[in-house]
């Protein structure tokens, strides 16, 4: 059956000559404003970083939709509740160290998993998400749709975010 398909020169598409019909393949590309996106609440409570973390980035892509287009913001917005709740394996939390640079000479600070878990909940979960992430300004569009709360309340109730079980 393969020798029935050809591809016509003078249209640039697919011809089936057996049965007579002319079938044109396109590839769907989302458009920005078309793209419709849903509220999901994550609760870290006990989860572990990395996994949790990858699957946050993918949803904030939009990996996971049907329309995904790579150079479109496509992705769904993210509530993380528990920020404070997540946990590591093996012996991170005093391993794992978080760097950050002042912009003056001699300014690099640097912080464990433990204190900065501690300190600034939130920014752990920003920081494993924020590395999955594209680097230029379509990354840092999808990275604005990740709200990030340490205890279990947050401010996005209006929005109705549903439960995502990760």
């Amino acid at each position: 059956m393969s020798g029935y398909f050809h591809v016509c020169d003078f249209h640039k598409h697919v011809c089936n000559s057996y049965f007579g019909l002319y079938i044109q393949m396109k590839t769907f590309v989302a458009k920005p404003d078309s793209v419709k996106r849903d509220w999901y609440v994550v609760d870290a409570d006990g989860k572990t970083l990395g996994r949790i973390a990858t699957e946050i980035a993918s949803r904030l892509r939009g990996k996971h939709k049907a329309e995904y287009t790579p150079h479109v913001d496509t992705g769904d917005y993210i509530v993380v509740i528990n920020a404070e709740k997540v946990a590591v394996t093996g012996n991170k939390a005093k391993g794992k160290i978080y760097h950050s640079h002042t912009g003056y000479p001699g300014g690099l600070k640097s912080i464990s998993f433990e204190k900065l878990i501690d300190k600034a909940p939130e920014r752990v979960i920003q920081s494993a998400v924020k590395g999955m992430l594209p680097k230029g300004p379509l990354g840092r569009a999808m990275f604005r749709k990740l709200k990030v709360f340490a205890g279990p309340e947050h401010t996005h109730a209006a929005q109705q975010p549903q439960v995502l079980d990760i």
